[in-house]
């Protein structure tokens, strides 16, 4: 029998907007039950805020590890020349990748040009082009991204431009109409209708998610978008779709303005997501309830909501209140959780340094404990991206006669060092960088790319691989903090 197959897919370029009966007429007044809504009024508020965003992604050459054949020694190529020597290993080669383009959408959340997307929308881009609806071009820039959300801020030069008014995502209620605005399948300015299915939905594409789950159409080009309510306002950023084929046949999904507005202002003020770690490891209590019943295990935690502890990691605030692996986690704050999404989008509101109250259950019994946030490197200190002056150094990209020489494919060649990380772990002039923490280093911007992330990890360290000149490898610790 075939098989049925179903997609998790990002909504690049995507629009849902919501079509049907709702509980506001034109002017947001209530109108009675059953009737039908005018969405129009929506529509109109919401459409002149949301953008067509074009991406490019310009041809690069890019080294790749491909596998050793006996003949290797007699073929040249043509980007750099002999690379291996046939040994039934891997071997470098440098291909040239094609340039891309793709479309999504945006949501204009100032006047003066600040616009929320997905991350999936603009990673990786060279280019970004953002079309209005009044069909106004400009070229945008990235502030900052959040792959664990998959939310990005960007920034247009414009004055007075339309931004959409956001409302809070927690007001909104299963089965309330909503409209999902955007482009999808190059089809720009697009409205589709539906409601709200559910709330605070985990789907296991992100690191951070408590989706609102709507029927409102979604397709590739709608990522990005916005879902609003009745009032036209924002409740959500439309994410992706849930579908058997590819296209829209099921369920969209979009970020709620409660995570969205912690992650913008975090990107403005740092540049970075400033994320609070509860520093647990665990599940529904219904799923783990029904795992173990399959494994004919009877299991009683004294409730089925909530949260299952199978790991409490150290030094996290669940240690710190005293939470062990098999308690279950019912509230924060005095808001009751059920299951792991409300817990992530609590959270995802707070910064290292703030205070909550957990209640847990530990052999059924109650107890509650009020404990610091701290972020995953185990602070509370604002975590910064690292630029690259932090390792003192200036580099450049190996040389064609570095490479025959050395018999290597690829690297940057430390050129001089100054004060800083570098030569705190002696590295010194002249020596090469081949790989950074495992990451292969080509370019520049490879090496940024490096100590960016890192930085921001939960061990803010480079683990650098690489060559003398005289052929000698060597490989060094870098520590981006100090002590």
């Amino acid at each position: 029998m075939k098989k049925i197959i179903n997609y998790l897919l990002p909504a690049v370029c995507l629009v849902a907007i919501v079509f049907s009966v709702a509980a506001f007429n034109k002017a947001g007044a209530a109108t009675p039950a059953g009737q039908p809504v005018d969405l129009t009024y929506a529509a109109e508020k919401a459409l002149p805020s949301v953008v067509h965003i074009k991406y490019v992604q310009n041809s690069k050459v890019k080294t790749i590890d491909v596998q050793s054949d006996p003949f290797s020694d007699f073929f040249f190529d043509p980007f750099g020349g002999f690379f291996g020597r046939g040994n039934g290993g891997s071997q470098k080669r440098q291909v040239q990748t094609p340039r891309k383009t793709a479309t999504g959408s945006g949501v204009i959340i100032s006047a003066d040009g600040y616009i929320v997307t997905n991350n999936h929308v603009v990673d990786g881009a060279d280019e970004l082009t953002v079309t209005l609806n009044d069909n106004k071009e400009y070229s945008a820039r990235i502030i900052g991204a959040d792959k664990t959300t998959d939310l990005a801020l960007i920034k247009i030069d414009g004055k007075n431009l339309p931004a959409i008014v956001i409302a809070n995502s927690d007001d909104i209620k299963v089965g309330e109409w909503v409209l999902a605005v955007g482009n999808p399948l190059g089809l720009n300015n697009t409205v589709t209708a539906g409601i709200v299915s559910a709330k605070a939905r985990r789907l296991g594409a992100n690191s951070v998610e408590s989706f609102i789950q709507t029927d409102a159409a979604i397709n590739a080009g709608n990522s990005g978008g916005a879902l609003v309510n009745t009032r036209g306002e924002l409740v959500g950023i439309n994410a992706m779709l849930y579908s058997q084929t590819g296209s829209y046949s099921g369920y969209g999904f979009a970020i709620p303005t409660t995570i969205m507005n912690k992650v913008v202002d975090d990107l403005k003020k740092y540049g970075t997501v400033q994320r609070a770690w509860v520093g647990i490891q665990g599940s529904n209590v219904k799923d783990y309830v029904d795992s173990q019943k399959d494994q004919g295990k009877d299991i009683d935690l004294g409730t089925m909501e909530g949260i299952y502890v199978a790991k409490v990691l150290e030094d996290g605030a669940a240690s710190d209140a005293g939470i062990k692996e098999g308690d279950v986690i019912v509230a924060v704050d005095g808001e009751k959780v059920t299951r792991m999404a409300e817990l992530q989008e609590i959270i995802a509101r707070k910064r290292p340094g703030d205070k909550i109250s957990i209640t847990y259950l530990h052999e059924k019994k109650k107890h509650t404990e009020t404990v610091t946030l701290k972020n995953e490197q185990g602070t509370v200190k604002v975590v910064k991206h690292a630029d690259l002056d932090v390792l003192g150094a200036n580099f450049r990209e190996v040389t064609d006669d570095q490479k025959r020489q050395l018999d290597i494919s690829y690297g940057l060649e430390v050129l001089k060092v100054n004060n800083g990380k570098l030569k705190d772990a002696g590295i010194n002039r002249g020596f090469i960088i081949q790989k950074v923490n495992d990451q292969s280093i080509n370019t520049i911007e490879d090496l940024q790319k490096a100590v960016r992330d890192a930085s921001t990890s939960k061990e803010p360290v480079l683990y650098i691989q690489g060559i003398y000149p005289t052929g000698k490898k060597a490989y060094f610790a870098v520590p981006l903090q100090d002590n």
